[in-house]
């Protein structure tokens, strides 16, 4: 058996990954290159910067693409950690530019054209998106433009908020913010944890410590619900209807990384709090078992079967999450890197599809590119390959470690719940006047000529 110490030393054993991408994995700037033609490949997907087009989204929702609203926010989150780790500021305007267009009416990331299909989580990988900027100082907008500080905070008012809120199940935000969407009776793991999420990441950023009790709130919570058994599963979610008693036992690779990345944050947060540390080590023991195949990463909830385009995106998010996990909690490092650097190596091996020979799948474990070409799959290996490169990137960082974004500790307070309709205006009642009585005069005619007839 293998010592510990041989265990740590394997991860930095010389790789050269040969395929169509070329990589050292043990040089950054062979690292930094290959995903440099990732994210152009990935970036092929997005056409919101085309005249015509709407700015943040990918083509979507089906059935007029692929992709959903949020999945643009998540691609922003991917863009801001490759500009991160690699410098590179092709994408930053953009970037910029997509961030600030899908802000909203009240600057919380609920534009009126999405939100009666929106989803707490949907609101959420927008908010830490721009909470993402605001840690790795991303360029701020303008004096009087929407702040990413504050958008992250608008989101988090928004569902901390007893509009959010109900007693059912003993608390916890449902899936879904409207009664009228499907999945408003399901109070799940990802909503609530992204909430954790921007909490924990929230106070750690402006010290602020109501933010740090109700990510802790939200963890006992979902303690509380079994969503996280003794094992360390973490499960999906339950049903109001049945107390969420009834646990969808799905078990999605994202839901575990988001509350890992949360807890590491939290670790941070509270000087090192020997409580998340545990919670810290047995998130990473059910990850390390559940989603790593022989140290790739894995998602039994679809790979068997077949994977939906937002499945097709979660190995990214894991990627990236992990690799800030070693930053804010260092004791992580070396664990985690040796199963991230496995991953990346297997995930670059298949990327040899579509015209130019180097397009990425999804079924890493195989070796062989899987003929399932996409925005999902490019994140998924570039979100692999940046996340190589945290020894070279600084921390997370907060107001008082050099954070500049400007924060609004009341944004989206005030931000109504529903979508208001406009007031009413004299022009409107004016044109409602005219159409009537088009509409009056053709029914007239209409009459008249069918009694003639």
């Amino acid at each position: 058996m293998l010592s510990a110490g041989s265990l740590n030393i394997l991860w930095l054993a010389p790789v050269v990954v040969l395929g169509a991408l070329e990589v050292d994995l043990n040089s950054p700037d062979s690292i930094k290159a290959a995903a440099k033609e990732v994210a152009y490949d990935l970036m092929t997907y997005y056409d919101g910067n085309e005249t015509g087009h709407i700015p943040g989204i990918l083509p979507g929702p089906p059935p007029n693409g692929d992709y959903y609203w949020w999945q643009g926010g998540a691609l922003w989150g991917a863009m801001i950690d490759y500009w991160h780790y690699t410098g590179d500021e092709t994408y930053n305007d953009v970037t910029f530019d997509a961030m600030q267009f899908q802000v909203g009416e009240n600057r919380d990331y609920a534009p009126r054209n999405w939100t009666l299909s929106l989803g707490n989580d949907d609101q959420s990988f927008w908010g830490m998106s721009a909470m993402l900027a605001a840690e790795n100082k991303f360029r701020d907008p303008a004096q009087g433009e929407p702040q990413w500080l504050a958008l992250a905070q608008a989101v988090w008012n928004e569902q901390a908020s007893p509009d959010r809120r109900d007693d059912t199940c003993g608390g916890g935000l449902r899936w879904q913010i409207f009664p009228s969407n499907n999945g408003y009776d399901y109070k799940n793991t990802i909503a609530n944890g992204c909430f954790f999420n921007m909490g924990a990441r929230l106070a750690r950023y402006t010290k602020n410590d109501t933010y740090a009790q109700w990510s802790i709130k939200t963890w006992d919570w979902i303690m509380e619900k079994q969503y996280i058994d003794k094992d360390w599963n973490v499960f999906d979610g339950g049903h109001v209807p049945y107390n969420c008693t009834d646990i969808n036992r799905q078990q999605y690779s994202y839901n575990a990384a988001i509350l890992l990345s949360g807890a590491a944050y939290m670790y941070d947060y509270t000087n090192k709090s020997k409580d998340w540390e545990d919670r810290i080590s047995g998130l990473i023991d059910g990850m390390e078992r559940i989603f790593f195949i022989n140290g790739t990463l894995y998602e039994p909830s679809c790979e068997g079967g077949s994977c939906s385009s937002d499945m097709l995106s979660y190995k990214g998010y894991v990627h990236r999450w992990l690799a800030v996990v070693t930053q804010v909690a260092p004791f992580t490092k070396d664990r985690i890197m040796k199963l991230l650097r496995s991953s990346a190596e297997a995930a670059v091996k298949q990327c040899t599809g579509g015209a130019n020979g180097r397009q990425c799948g999804f079924h890493w474990t195989t070796g062989v590119y899987d003929g399932q070409t996409g925005a999902g799959q490019e994140m998924d290996v570039l979100g692999a390959l940046c996340s190589l490169l945290t020894d070279e990137a600084k921390a997370p960082v907060t107001n008082s470690t050099g954070g500049t974004s400007i924060g609004d500790p009341n944004a989206g307070s005030n931000s109504p719940t529903l979508p208001q309709a406009a007031p009413v205006t004299t022009g409107d009642r004016a044109g409602a006047g005219i159409l009537t009585a088009l509409i009056l005069g053709t029914t007239i005619i209409g009459a008249v000529w069918m009694a003639l007839d």
